[in-house]
């Protein structure tokens, strides 16, 4: 998770906002003038420029000014690091899934192992009596349930 921190941060940042998302998805279909990506929006230039500054500030766009004309485009590179992520993500999950899905299915009991992201975390499934590799998840779950 460290790889990613801060640069991860400022994507996901950036794109919880509908209108940055809308000016994100609409550079998917090739690069476009400022005035282009504000037009259909209900907002003032002032305000949708703060919107293009923190696409731009978080690496998500990039623009050019020719004469009194910005175009914004779109950086596909920092699109990869959040497909990354993703993709890191989705691996996890289904690993877990997987090992669920063989332990409901034919009964086989796995050995948990807590990842912890940080110290912090580390107390905190300490304190819920979660420890590496503590017990089976047979073991886990019936402690959790207590």
């Amino acid at each position: 998770m460290a790889k990613y921190s801060e640069q991860l941060d400022a994507v996901l940042t950036a794109l919880a906002d509908p209108t940055r998302r809308t000016v994100v998805d609409r550079l998917g279909r090739g690069p476009a003038s400022v005035g282009e990506l504000a037009e259909p929006l209900a907002i003032s230039l002032p305000s949708f420029m703060k919107h293009v500054r923190t696409l731009e500030n978080c690496g998500l766009i990039r623009t050019k000014k020719t004469g009194r004309v910005r175009t914004c485009v779109l950086n596909r590179d920092r699109l990869r690091l959040l497909d990354s992520w993703l993709a890191d993500q989705r691996r996890m999950w289904e690993e877990s899934t997987d090992r669920l899905e063989h332990f409901v299915i034919d009964g086989t009991d796995y050995t948990a192992v807590v990842r912890h992201g940080s110290p912090e975390q580390r107390a905190r499934h300490e304190e819920l009596g979660f420890f590496d590799g503590w017990g089976t998840v047979t073991d886990q779950l019936a402690a959790a349930v207590e």
